[in-house]
């Protein structure tokens, strides 16, 4: 790769703008609201790390069957910013274990601000600014969700909600000032 803007095409085009990621994060936080409604908080949070462990293999598994090579190029500098990303990531996951010590829904809202941090990182990943707006829209969410003392079942859908919504205009190619070269299909 020979440019910034190369090695943000190849993330583009290899993994649908990121829109198959972020649909499917989207699935597994309305599907962790099912079962917080339906079973307890202590089963919805193990469904949020198992599904959220699921999120890459399940994502690049329907990339591969809409047509897609799933995987960058080796020589893709970028690939390392995707990694540290996703440590920093599982790194923090004891920070929102720890708050639901305190108090369950703190959970939620702890890994709705983490999930929002990682996706600030995505705009340069993917050269799409769209990503900032994620972001931030997912961690000015967790803060007014705690700041107002919701409830648990409204964090995980306003969760799974943005990421949705997020997912579907990735999906059609939405961007807010790409890096290089325009969004993929």
């Amino acid at each position: 790769m020979d440019s910034l803007a190369a090695a943000q095409t190849d993330l583009r085009t290899n993994y649908r703008n990121g829109a198959t990621g972020v649909f499917i994060s989207g699935v597994v936080w309305l599907i962790t609201a099912g079962v917080l409604y339906n079973f307890s908080t202590k089963q919805a949070i193990w469904a949020l790390l198992i599904g959220g462990a699921l999120i890459h293999p399940v994502s690049t598994l329907i990339n591969k069957l809409m047509g897609l090579k799933a995987a960058t190029n080796q020589d893709n500098p970028l690939t390392g910013l995707a990694m540290e990303g996703t440590v920093f990531m599982l790194m923090s996951i004891p920070l929102a274990y720890g708050l639901s010590l305190l108090r369950p829904e703190w959970f939620f809202q702890g890994m709705l601000l983490i999930i929002g941090g990682r996706y600030l990182t995505f705009r340069t990943l993917y050269g799409n600014k769209l990503f900032w707006v994620l972001g931030g829209l997912l961690g000015v969410s967790a803060y007014s969700l705690f700041a107002s003392n919701t409830h648990s079942l409204v964090t995980t859908l306003t969760g799974g909600l943005i990421e949705v919504c997020f997912g579907l205009l990735l999906f059609g190619g939405f961007s807010l000032g790409e890096t290089g070269a325009s969004a993929t299909p």
